[in-house]
């Protein structure tokens, strides 16, 4: 989820981008490293850009160069049902604690229409007490979509809590795209899964 906290300070000047979605107007910005931050839709597109700016006060629109334009394609594709891959997408992550990278890491291994909880992510990193904290790297994640947290779940499968605009609404609704499971109920669709659709990297 995009994070208000986010440590611009050490970037390099940032550009940005807006983009449509079938669940609202984007934003995305990128210096010469990568991707520095995904924003999703608040309920305008000039609101969800002034969140953005929330965190980068300084970043300016511009056009998005090829990697970039890749980036927002694999998103808009992936938010319309498309299953693909942003595991490729190059993130400039300066300014992450070294923690939260490794949740994210983690977190962008999670294909479209599966998930993992706070708790599995915890395991994987070697220490299941921290769940907790698995559940603050997330809220703190400046990457959403591309760092996929929506896919990780509260324990039991409860939806859990996601800060983009919308709340867990937003969240159940991008993982109903991705015809995830959610609890113990039936898939929300019974199609087999497509097979995931690649974004090269930066």
């Amino acid at each position: 989820m995009p994070a208000d906290g986010y440590d611009a300070r050490i970037m390099d000047p940032v550009e940005h981008a807006l983009f449509d979605t079938a669940i609202g107007t984007c934003a995305i910005a990128w210096g010469p490293l990568g991707i520095v931050a995904l924003q999703l839709p608040e309920s305008t597109g000039d609101r969800t850009l002034a969140r953005l700016r929330r965190r980068l006060p300084t970043t300016q629109p511009a056009v998005a160069p090829p990697p970039v334009e890749a980036a927002i394609d694999g998103i808009v594709a992936l938010l319309d049902g498309a299953p693909v891959d942003l595991s490729g997408v190059v993130l400039d992550e300066r300014g992450v604690p070294e923690f939260s990278r490794a949740v994210y890491a983690i977190a962008r291994s999670i294909a479209p229409g599966t998930t993992l909880s706070y708790g599995d992510i915890a395991t994987r990193l070697g220490d299941p007490t921290q769940a907790r904290a698995v559940g603050q790297a997330l809220g703190q994640n400046p990457f959403a979509v591309i760092v996929p947290c929506h896919r990780v779940l509260a324990a039991g499968g409860a939806i859990g809590g996601f800060s983009a605009g919308g709340g867990a609404a937003t969240k159940r609704r991008m993982l109903a795209i991705e015809r995830a499971r959610v609890g113990n109920g039936p898939d929300l669709f019974d199609a087999e899964p497509a097979p995931l659709r690649a974004i090269a990297p930066n």
